[in-house]
C-alpha cells in the first residue's frame, strides 16, 4: 500500500495500522519495517512529531536533559545527531523528529492531515476496521495506539468564552506562525508546567500579563545552558552502558542517587545536599534522598526548602505567599522545571490572581471577570492542560466484537494489563497506557521499551501463526489492583493531579501511571514473555481461526 499526502482514501488491507506519528509511532513504523510487516501510520498533524508538533508555545522545553531524551536505537544516529543546549527547547526537539524521519526514510509510509475516528474489531476475521476522517478504510490484523499521553488539549468551559473578541490560544495546540504579544494585554490561565515555561517569555514581550492561578506548583530551576563540549563528549563515549543503567531505575534518567533518608542527616548536611541539588537544577533535586515520594515526614523537608526559595525570590510577600504550595506534598504533582519563572512576579507589568479566592466567573468580550474584578485583556492563553493518558484514546470510538467500546470500559477509570492491552480488545496494543510508568519516567526510554516488547509479541506470534493476542480478564483485574497498592504506599494519591485525572471535572479519581519504577516495570514485562505470555490469551493459528 501507498501512502500519498493527498488523493482518494486508502483502502485495503495491512498487517499493522499505527496511530500517531510521535516518538513511539515513528520507533514501531521503523522496528516493523524490518520485521517486513505491511505497516501504515495515521497521522493528524502534517508532519511527525507527535506532541512537540503541537505544543509550540513560547519558552517550550524539555524537562529531561538532551543527551538523555533522545532514541538509544540507532548508535549512528546517537553519534551523528548535537544538541545544542542542555535542555532543548521545542523547535530542536521537533528538528530532531524531523531528522529521524528523514534519515530513516519514514514518511512514506505516514499518512498525515489524517484523523483515525473510528476503529472497530471483527472476531471471525480478527481484524480491526480502521475508519478516518478522510475517508480511509483499512484493514489489519494489528492496531497500535501510539497517540501520546499529553495529546489531548482541555480548555476549560468557561461561561462566555465564545464572546471573547480577541485572539485565544492553548499551549498544546500553538500557532505554527510566530505570535507576537509586544504592547498587548494577556492573561493567561494556568500555572502547570506549559504556563512556567511560557510567562516568563510572555511577560518579557507583553505591555501586561495577568496570570490566573489556581493551584501554586513546585518548580525547580532548571539552570539551562549550552550544551558543554565535555559533556557531551562523555555522554557519546558512554553511552551504551549509561543506556542500561537508566532502563535500571525507578524514571528512566540517569542522575546522582542519594540513597539515604531526608530524616537520617542532620540539618546542616540536609540543606547542604537540598543547596548543592537547587544549584544543579531539574528533576534530579527530588533524588536528594530516598524516601522523598514516600515518607511525609522526609517530603516535608523538601517542600520547606522549595517553599523557602519561593520566598526569597519573589519580592512581595502576598505574591509569594500565593505562589508557595501548601496542600500538597512535593513531587505529587508533576514536579516543574523552569527558568525565571518565580522570578518574573517581580515584573511590575505581571499581576497574579488566585482564583480560589476570587474564582473565574465569565470570560467576556474584552477580558476575565472574577468575583472581585475584571481583568482587560488582549489575547488570552490557556495553559490548562491535557486530558492526560485516556483523552486520546477516548476521543477514538474503539469498539470490540460485542459492540463495548473502550470508553465504555473505562467509564470507572483505565484498566489496562500492563498498560499495553484492555481485556477484551484483541491485537489492540497502546504505547505508554495507563498503568505503565509513561508520565512519571523519560518517555523515550518508555517509549523504546514498550515498543520493543510488542515487536517481540508479533515476531513470536507469527512464529507460532496465531492469529493474535489479547489480555486476560484475570491478569487485568490483578495488574490494576497492583498499580493502585503500589501508587497508595507513595505519596501521589494525596495531590489532585492529573495523574488522577483530577484535572477533568467528572473523570474518575483513579492514579493511572505505574509507579514500580522502569527497571522493575522492564524487569516484569520480560517475565511476562519469557512464561510465553503470562496472564495474555495467544489466539487460535490463523488456520483453525479460519474453519
Amino acid at each position: 500500500m501507498t501512502v500519498r499526502e493527498s488523493g482518494p482514501p486508502l483502502t485495503g488491507e495491512v498487517d499493522v495500522v499505527i496511530v500517531g506519528a510521535g516518538f513511539s509511532g515513528m520507533y514501531l513504523l521503523y522496528r516493523l519495517r524490518a520485521l517486513g510487516v505491511r505497516t501504515i501510520v495515521f497521522e493528524a498533524a502534517s508532519d511527525v512529531g507527535g506532541t512537540w508538533y503541537w505544543n509550540r508555545y513560547p519558552g517550550a522545553r524539555c524537562d529531561v536533559e538532551s543527551m538523555q531524551y533522545s532514541y538509544s536505537f540507532s548508535p549512528e544516529l546517537q553519534q551523528e545527531w548535537h544538541w545544542q543546549e542542555i535542555y532543548a527547547p521545542q523547535p530542536e526537539i521537533l528538528r530532531y523528529a524531523q531528522h529521524v524521519a528523514e534519515r530513516f526514510d519514514l514518511r512514506r509510509d505516514i499518512r498525515f492531515e489524517t484523523r483515525v475516528e473510528r476503529a472497530h474489531f471483527e472476531r471471525a476475521r480478527c481484524r480491526w476496521e480502521i475508519t478516518t476522517d478522510r475517508g480511509d478504510r483499512v484493514m489489519a490484523r494489528y492496531c497500535v495506539m501510539a497517540t501520546g499521553c499529553l495529546s489531548a488539549a482541555r480548555v476549560p468551559n468557561f461561561p462566555g468564552r465564545e464572546r471573547f473578541r480577541g485572539p485565544t490560544y492553548h499551549t498544546g495546540h500553538w500557532p505554527h506562525e510566530e505570535v507576537d504579544f509586544s504592547g498587548q494585554r494577556v492573561g493567561v490561565l494556568g500555572t502547570g508546567s506549559s504556563a512556567i515555561q511560557a510567562i516568563p517569555v510572555i511577560a518579557a514581550a507583553a505591555a501586561a500579563v495577568t496570570v490566573f492561578q489556581r493551584t501554586p506548583n513546585y518548580s525547580i530551576p532548571a539552570h539551562n545552558r549550552p550544551m558543554p563540549v565535555e559533556y557531551e563528549a562523555m555522554w557519546k563515549a558512554r553511552y551504551p552502558e549509561l543506556r542500561a543503567r537508566a532502563w535500571e531505575t525507578r524514571n528512566g534518567i540517569v542522575c546522582d542517587l542519594n540513597n539515604q533518608s531526608a530524616l537520617d542527616v542532620d540539618d546542616e548536611t540536609r540543606r547542604k545536599i537540598y543547596e548543592d541539588r537547587w544549584a544543579a537544577g531539574g528533576i534530579p533535586f527530588m533524588a536528594a534522598f530516598n524516601d522523598l515520594i514516600v515518607n511525609q515526614e522526609a517530603n516535608e523537608t523538601a517542600a520547606a526548602f522549595v517553599r523557602e526559595k519561593i520566598r526569597a525570590i519573589v519580592h512581595d510577600p502576598e505574591t509569594a505567599a500565593k505562589l508557595t504550595p501548601t496542600s500538597y506534598p512535593i513531587g505529587t504533582k508533576r514536579i516543574c522545571v523552569d527558568t525565571d519563572y518565580f522570578a518574573t512576579f517581580n515584573r511590575p507589568n505581571v499581576t497574579l490572581v488566585d482564583v480560589r479566592e476570587a474564582p473565574i466567573i465569565a470570560i467576556t468580550e474584552t477580558g476575565v471577570e472574577t468575583k472581585d474584578a475584571h481583568y482587560a485583556c488582549d489575547a488570552l492563553v490557556f495553559a490548562t492542560g491535557f486530558d492526560a493518558m485516556t483523552g486520546a484514546l477516548n476521543a477514538i470510538a474503539i469498539e470490540n466484537d460485542k459492540g463495548e467500546s473502550l470508553r465504555e470500559k473505562w467509564a470507572a477509570g483505565p484498566r489496562t494489563y500492563l498498560g499495553l492491552m484492555a481485556a477484551g480488545f484483541p491485537n489492540l496494543f497502546m504505547i505508554t497506557g495507563p498503568g505503565s510508568p509513561s508520565v512519571l519516567s523519560n518517555m523515550m526510554v518508555s517509549i523504546e521499551q514498550h515498543v520493543d516488547w510488542i515487536v517481540r509479541c508479533l515476531a513470536d506470534l507469527r512464529a507460532q501463526g496465531a492469529a493474535g493476542i489479547e489480555a486476560s480478564a484475570e491478569a487485568e483485574d490483578s495488574w490494576v489492583a497492583h498499580v493502585n497498592e503500589v501508587a497508595h504506599k507513595t505519596l501521589y494519591p494525596a495531590a489532585n493531579s492529573w495523574y488522577m485525572g483530577a484535572n477533568i471535572p467528572g473523570k474518575p479519581r483513579v492514579f493511572m501511571p505505574y509507579i514500580g519504577g522502569v527497571g522493575v516495570y522492564r524487569e516484569i514485562c520480560e517475565k511476562v514473555a519469557a512464561n510465553g505470555y503470562e496472564g495474555f490469551h495467544v489466539l487460535a493459528p490463523v488456520a483453525a481461526a479460519a474453519e
